[in-house]
């Protein structure tokens, strides 16, 4: 049997789902390739695509199957379990170092600017150990959207520091659920830099403290702490300035994120606030917003 795969957003980031697909069809003795629209003659093709605004791949391709899967498709298809618990095949992205993969699924906040809870439901269970997707690679790049969640943390948080690799939560680290005893694992875990986030006006409190305690435990200074801060949802521009500050003075690096920007003219004050804080260069000389010119 002869195979195709497409990843419709492109190369970028790799398809964690095709790699299992082309890992699983190996395994039964098929022939699997980045699909052609030229020369291929497929019995199968696999479509993924993760963005809904990424256009769709159009092109004819001459298969006697085509599956398409993914969040930029829709939420309901999910692989087969015999290929989810597989070992990723690296080799399709030619990745020589670095592993992908989930610990964890779901999410218990059920933010409404946030796929997650409908998708993969609202509690964060484990779904793997670390050995799943991990074979020595000297980096680590986790895709759990709430590792904290999990009652299991402990374990998880234990198989990554046991690692010695480098690790990435590419997702970020729920503040408001960190505790002590998570603290005391996240600082013994090998990081480049950690992200937080503080979108809404809820247990700010709480991640006010939470920040605190993580920073005083931390060896990592705000080049190493980043915590986005979501704007044009449910704050008014006041308190997006009072996060912004209220971050910095904390030893922490803000990061502002604009919910449905592209709605927003181009002048708009929260496009200048980005521009202010994201513009690290900027935000680091000149201290008020209101003396930035740009």
């Amino acid at each position: 049997m002869k195979v195709g795969l497409v990843d419709v957003d492109g190369h970028n980031f790799p398809n964690l789902p095709l790699m299992k697909i082309s890992a699983w069809h190996k395994l039964q003795g098929n022939d699997v390739e980045w699909a052609n629209p030229l020369f291929g003659d497929y019995s199968i093709v696999y479509m993924a695509k993760v963005f809904t605004f990424t256009p769709d791949f159009d092109i004819y391709l001459n298969c006697n199957e085509l599956i398409k899967g993914g969040t930029g498709y829709g939420i309901e298809a999910e692989l087969p379990s015999e290929i989810e618990r597989i070992y990723p095949d690296y080799e399709l992205y030619n990745i020589d170092d670095t592993a992908y993969g989930f610990l964890t699924r779901g999410c218990p906040r059920r933010c409404p600017f946030c796929i997650v809870t409908d998708k993969e439901g609202p509690q964060s269970r484990k779904v793997a150990d670390l050995d799943q997707f991990w074979a020595g690679q000297s980096q680590i790049k986790l895709l759990d959207p709430n590792l904290l969640a999990c009652r299991d943390k402990a374990e998880l948080l234990d198989q990554l520091i046991d690692s010695g690799a480098w690790v990435d939560f590419t997702q970020g680290l729920d503040i408001r659920l960190m505790d002590s005893s998570d603290i005391d694992k996240i600082v013994k875990i090998k990081v480049k830099a950690l992200h937080f986030a503080w979108d809404r006006p809820y247990d700010e409190k709480r991640i006010i403290n939470n920040l605190a305690a993580f920073k005083a435990a931390s060896r990592l200074d705000y080049r190493k702490l980043k915590v986005y801060v979501l704007t044009n949802y449910e704050t008014d521009f006041e308190y997006d300035l009072y996060r912004v500050y209220t971050l910095r003075d904390m030893g922490y690096d803000p990061y502002v994120m604009i919910y449905d920007k592209h709605k927003l003219p181009v002048g708009h004050k929260l496009r200048k606030l980005q521009r202010w804080v994201n513009g690290k260069q900027i935000f680091r000389t000149c201290e008020k917003f209101e003396d930035y010119k740009g």
